[in-house]
């Protein structure tokens, strides 16, 4: 194997490793509110920005059409989101919060922020700054280069 080769395997099993911790952290706060780590991730994105057709929440979180209907009508149950009609495309619907839902959004992100925070204190502000600047553009990277199947 190459050196080249054994560096990508090392760093890949690196950055798994750390996702999987920091995840760790996401997840334990996300459960204290009686959520999943999608259903938290819906609101999250319908608090910061606003009413969002399915689909659009669907390529947020990055989960199935039939996944993101699932877990819209699960909120709507807990009456958290609610469907609204599309005025321009009688086949689309949006998912807002519901007041319930932003209140409860409100009252637990910041302790999730914190969480995170917490987690990611292994490294300073630059480094944390590099970081970001890395892994945006190995994600970039990764997403144009053929995946090689078939």
């Amino acid at each position: 194997m190459s050196q080249e080769t054994d560096r990508a395997l090392k760093l890949w099993v690196v950055l798994s490793r750390a996702h999987a911790a920091v995840a760790e952290h996401s997840q334990a706060d996300i459960a204290r509110s009686g959520l999943t780590p999608m259903e938290f991730g819906i609101m999250e994105a319908l608090h910061h920005k606003g009413p969002m057709l399915l689909g659009e929440v669907q390529k947020k979180i990055l989960v199935t059409s039939g996944g993101v209907t699932y877990l819209v009508d699960r909120l709507a149950a807990k009456g958290l989101v609610e469907r609204r009609r599309c005025d321009r495309d009688r086949r689309a619907y949006y998912a807002a919060l519901t007041p319930e839902g932003e209140a409860l959004i409100r009252e637990i992100f910041p302790r999730h922020a914190e969480a995170i925070r917490r987690a990611m204190e292994g490294l300073t502000e630059p480094e944390k700054d590099l970081a970001i600047d890395l892994m945006r553009t190995l994600g970039r990277h990764a997403a144009q280069t053929d995946t090689g199947g078939e």
